[in-house]
């Protein structure tokens, strides 16, 4: 979870998939840190497996690009431990930048957008069941994501966020 534990790292993996491929400079304008800034945080996403270098480019250009399109925290850390603690402070993050959005990105018309809490109670196999229900749900949008010609002219990015956990 390290990888997943700083706001830059969210902020980076979120506008890599929804601009493509980006350097450094690029992607600090988007997102509002330094070219030298964004550089460490792509090397350390590049670590551990989230993003890639898109290849040569003229001059000095060093364009990085997403290499998986999604990704979830799972809980496999038991509690105390550096990894468990990571992956609160992922969780944390992605939740401040997510709510943030939302209120920065406030429009007239909603497209479609449902804020949504509901508590079920169900034993950790049906949790897992209903995980993956909604995974394969979420999935059928996937191809949209990888190949912006699949897009309608009428689409637009739509976040989805799902948190399973345990409430009491």
């Amino acid at each position: 979870m390290r990888a997943l534990s700083h706001p830059v790292r969210l902020a980076l993996i979120e506008v890599l998939t929804l601009r493509g491929a980006l350097t450094a400079t690029q992607a600090g304008e988007l997102i509002d840190e330094t070219p030298t800034t964004c550089s460490f945080h792509l090397r350390q996403l590049a670590k551990y497996g989230f993003v890639e270098e898109a290849g040569p480019m003229p001059g000095r250009s060093r364009p990085w690009r997403i290499t998986r399109l999604g990704w979830s925290l799972e809980n496999e850390a038991p509690d105390g431990t550096t990894e468990a603690r990571e992956h609160a402070v992922a969780a944390r993050h992605l939740g401040d930048m997510t709510l943030e959005r939302q209120l920065d990105r406030h429009r007239s018309h909603d497209h479609g957008a449902e804020r949504a809490h509901t508590v079920w109670w169900v034993t950790p196999d049906e949790a897992a069941e209903l995980r993956a229900d909604i995974d394969e749900l979420v999935m059928r949008y996937r191809d949209r994501l990888q190949d912006p010609a699949a897009r309608p002219p009428e689409a637009e990015a739509v976040e989805v966020v799902v948190l399973t956990h345990p409430f009491a």
